[in-house]
């Protein structure tokens, strides 16, 4: 059904075209947040919110300016349109400025049915309370659990529209349903913290507050009674929350402007073997009902599934239109556009495919070693691979998980680490954008005591 959003979008571009303009795009997004928040048995905060914004791009020849607004009244909007056109006169010359090729834009545009659940028109802020509040005392379960950070419960429901010269439009809307909860673990004076979380899109997806909360009381528990391990060089687990921080690295470094700008350690390794056979790694938003999953991307070319690696060899990158141009290449379809920005480059589901490995098949056999649970810092060096990076978790001792450690750092190339990797976990987490199982590499640098 077309909406008032709908319309105004044509209008934009028709605009644009009118003023002189050789090229014209907008995005319109409308989207009503709710959230609350429960500490120690009291609504410590409840947040809701309902916005509408507006954004055009104004190509003249291969200029190009940007402009955005949250006041959508038409006479607003010519305002805007009219000073956009003005802004791309003047503005410098850039051959790799353009919209996407029009045979790349439309062609599956679709009523994207899975990602919204219409169950959020019911919902109401008494239900967040009554999840956060179970959640919390769910967590608080344990004589050890002393305190709390909080339980949160937040909904969003969320229309985006596109239309551009040629006659190309689309829209649809999206649910999204989360909620986590921080306990704190107390022992001999010292705390630790620690988290649990749920996002889905259909609310009879998502896990139960009773679930989240002694997922998150069992994590916060097992960091009591840490100690610094002495340096070594040893086999290294990442958990699933950690290996899918790695997978964020990588996804930098697959973006089309990290290769057009040499600022990547995977610049022309196109075929060459990055990490070992266990890695596949697939970009695909066309997967019912997750996160990162949408009919089109921010320049309305339909996304689509690319496999990045296969079995250890680099396939290709991820690009939008202008950093395809810039390689002479063509658009995935992961371009992520922001109202007030030019597009970029993110990935859409980017998952390292799982393996078939539990917990105890990736602990069988090492005799010490790191299970990593928490990263901290940010130091990765895209352009060379190199990583160093704080770190907090479990040791490994004679194939099972022994105590707690902290105080360390773990040291490597991103290359080398891909390439260790001999095990791959199935805990895959799916509702993760970017996500990964767990990873074992054969070796790493843990440098503590």
């Amino acid at each position: 059904m077309r909406t008032e959003l709908d319309d105004l979008l044509s209008r934009v571009v028709c605009r644009a075209e009118k003023k002189g303009a050789t090229g014209a795009d907008a995005v319109a997004t409308e989207y009503t947040e709710s959230s609350v928040r429960v500490r120690l048995g009291d609504v410590e905060e409840i947040q809701r919110s309902h916005q509408r914004h507006l954004g055009v791009r104004v190509l003249i020849g291969q200029r190009q300016a940007i402009s955005s607004s949250s006041d959508l009244r038409p006479s607003a909007l010519d305002r805007l349109v009219d000073e956009t056109v003005e802004m791309a006169r003047v503005i410098a010359n850039d051959p790799a400025a353009g919209l996407p090729s029009p045979g790349l834009t439309g062609a599956s545009f679709t009523n994207a049915t899975t990602l919204y659940d219409p169950a959020i028109e019911s919902i109401d802020i008494q239900d967040g309370v009554d999840w956060a509040k179970a959640a919390e005392d769910a967590a608080m379960g344990d004589a050890r659990i002393t305190n709390c950070e909080g339980a949160t419960f937040g909904f969003t429901a969320a229309k985006r529209h596109y239309a551009a010269s040629g006659g190309v439009e689309g829209s649809y809307r999206t649910s999204s349903f989360s909620g986590w909860v921080v306990p704190v673990a107390s022992q001999a004076g010292l705390m630790e913290r620690d988290y649990w979380y749920t996002t889905r899109r259909m609310l009879c997806d998502i896990d139960t507050p009773e679930a989240v909360g002694k997922k998150a009381s069992e994590l916060a528990l097992r960091r009591l009674g840490a100690i610094q391990p002495k340096t070594a060089h040893v086999p290294v687990v990442f958990d699933s929350r950690t290996a899918s921080a790695l997978v964020g690295h990588i996804a930098r470094a697959l973006s089309g402007y990290a290769i057009y700008r040499g600022s990547s350690y995977l610049v022309d390794r196109i075929g060459q073997r990055i990490a070992s056979d266990a890695i596949t790694l697939v970009d695909d938003g066309t997967l019912p009902g997750l996160m990162g999953t949408k009919p089109y991307d921010g320049e309305g070319i339909p996304t689509r599934r690319t496999v990045v690696v296969d079995r250890g060899q680099l396939q290709g990158y991820l690009f939008d239109a202008y950093s395809a141009r810039k390689c002479s290449l063509q658009s995935t379809g992961n371009a992520a556009r922001s109202i007030s920005d030019a597009p970029t480059v993110a990935p859409t589901n980017l998952h390292l495919q799982p393996g078939t490995a539990s917990l105890d098949d990736m602990l069988e056999g090492i005799q010490s070693g790191l299970y990593v649970t928490e990263l901290i810092g940010f130091g990765v060096n895209l352009t060379t691979g190199d990583y160093s990076q704080g770190a907090s978790g479990l040791w490994i001792e004679n194939g099972r998980l022994s105590h707690a450690v902290a105080e360390v750092s773990i040291a490597g190339n991103l290359l080398t680490m891909l390439q260790s990797v001999d095990c791959v976990g199935a805990d895959l987490d799916r509702y993760r954008s970017v996500s990964s199982p767990s990873l074992r590499l054969t070796e790493l640098m843990v440098a503590g005591a």
